[in-house]
This record gives C-alpha cells, sequence and structure tokens, in this order.
C-alpha cells in the first residue's frame, strides 16, 4: 500500500469525523461516481420494477438484495478517489471481473444482513485475501468502531426511509388548496393495487440518492481503523517528507 499516494491527509479522526470524510470524499468525486453507479443501478432497478407484473413485493425485495453488489462499483471508484484518480466507464469495464463477480453469491445473499457491510467491505473487496486470512482479517478491523459503523448502518437506513416517505407524500404536499386528496380513500380504492409500485419507485429514487454516501461513510470508517491498526498517518507524513527533501 502506497500510503503516500493518497489523496486525502491522514490522520487519527473520531468516527463520525470519519463518516463526514467520506461524505465529502463522495461529493467530490460525484461526477465520475454517479456515472458508474448509473450504469449499474438503472438497469437492476428497472428489472427489479418490471418484476411487479409478477408480483407486488418482488421491486423492493429485489432492489434491497441488489444493493450490496452495487456498493461494489461504488467502493471501487471511492477506492481510487481516495488516490486523487478519476474513474471511468472503461476503468470499471476493464475491472469488471473483480468489481462485479468478485463473491458474487455471497454479495446477492448474506451480505446484506450485515449491519456494518459498508464498513467491512473494503477488506472483502481491497485487500485480496481468503479462507481463514479473511475472516481473521474482518474479525480484526470489526473489532475497532464495529458500533459506530452499526450506528450510521442505522441512521442511513432511516434516511431512506424518510427519503421514500418524502416521495410519497409530494402529492399530498404540493395538491393544490382545497384538493387535498383523501389517503384512506387512495389507500382503499381503485388505485390501491398500485401503491406497492409506486412505493417501489420511490425506494429506487431514495437508494439512488442515499447508497453512495453510506459505501462512502464506511469506506472512512476503514480507513480510520486502518490508521489505528497501521498508523498510516505517521507513515504518509514520513514518506511525503522524505520526499520533499528528495526533491530540494
Amino acid at each position: 500500500m502506497q500510503v503516500e499516494s493518497f489523496a486525502i491527509r491522514l490522520r487519527q479522526r473520531s468516527p463520525l469525523e470519519a463518516a463526514d470524510m467520506g461524505v465529502r470524499l463522495c461529493q467530490d468525486s460525484a461526477a465520475s461516481l454517479f456515472k458508474c453507479y448509473l450504469l449499474v443501478a438503472l438497469p437492476i432497478i428497472v428489472f427489479a420494477l418490471a418484476g411487479f407484473e409478477i408480483a407486488p413485493w418482488i421491486p423492493v425485495t429485489s432492489i434491497w438484495l441488489a444493493k450490496p453488489w452495487l456498493d461494489r462499483t461504488i467502493l471501487f471508484v471511492l477506492a481510487r478517489a481516495a488516490f486523487g484518480q478519476a474513474t471511468t466507464i472503461r476503468d470499471l469495464w476493464q475491472a469488471q471481473r473483480q468489481v462485479w463477480w468478485g463473491q458474487f453469491l455471497r454479495t446477492w445473499t448474506t451480505r446484506q444482513f450485515s449491519p456494518w457491510r459498508s464498513f467491512t467491505q473494503p477488506v472483502y473487496q481491497l485487500e485480496g485475501l481468503r479462507g481463514a486470512k479473511l475472516r481473521k482479517r474482518v474479525r480484526q478491523i470489526r473489532s475497532g468502531n464495529w458500533s459506530s459503523a452499526w450506528l450510521m448502518t442505522m441512521a442511513f437506513n432511516f434516511t431512506e426511509l424518510a427519503i421514500t416517505f418524502t416521495l410519497l407524500l409530494l402529492a399530498v404536499f404540493f395538491a393544490p388548496k382545497g384538493y387535498l386528496p383523501d389517503i384512506w380513500q387512495v389507500a382503499t380504492g381503485e388505485y390501491a393495487p398500485l401503491i406497492p409500485f409506486a412505493y417501489a419507485l420511490a425506494y429506487s429514487v431514495a437508494v439512488i440518492v442515499v447508497e453512495p454516501f453510506y459505501v462512502g461513510a464506511g469506506f472512512a470508517i476503514y480507513l480510520n481503523r486502518r490508521v489505528d491498526l497501521e498508523a498510516w498517518d505517521i507513515e504518509q507524513e514520513f514518506r511525503r517528507s522524505n520526499f520533499a527533501r528528495a526533491t530540494t
């Protein structure tokens, strides 16, 4: 790991400060991040919404299960952004075997049930470990800041839920005076079968908006944990100072 190549300043931070750094990293790399993210997210969402004709529960369940797989593309872009590298669709396509197909079965099944998945995902995706070494490394990383990572997951889940219901209530918020719809009548009348589809559509938008920042916050907490374990901040300053002296 070339610590001196990081574009971000590494130092010991509180978990909340580290999460904020991850959000800022998402903002700084938003152009390349959302370009790559939407490339994989939109087909999944369209395919999931099409399942409404089969059963109303399929769209939301499919999108919910797909989130850890979508996170892999987000993390790939953010990991490059941490080194000051913009990511193009061509870069993503060339790395598709690692990003899209690595740990495919685990990603689509058990990973969604991890309450700190964005915190430990960099270990699974970026460190290249397998078997017992991987499990030991995950335990080591998780042994610090796990509670903060869990709380962060809960916070983003509530944010996602709030955005979903806010979008559903837009019709009420923007209804002209005197034309406020009867919620009970809508929920029980002829439009009732469309409510699950409207919820799935709103949930899709919430996932597109929130998930990159959730992954970014978890990635930053992971980096902060590496600073605690391996003194990356000291190594970064040491190597940069040596480089500065060598070039003067």
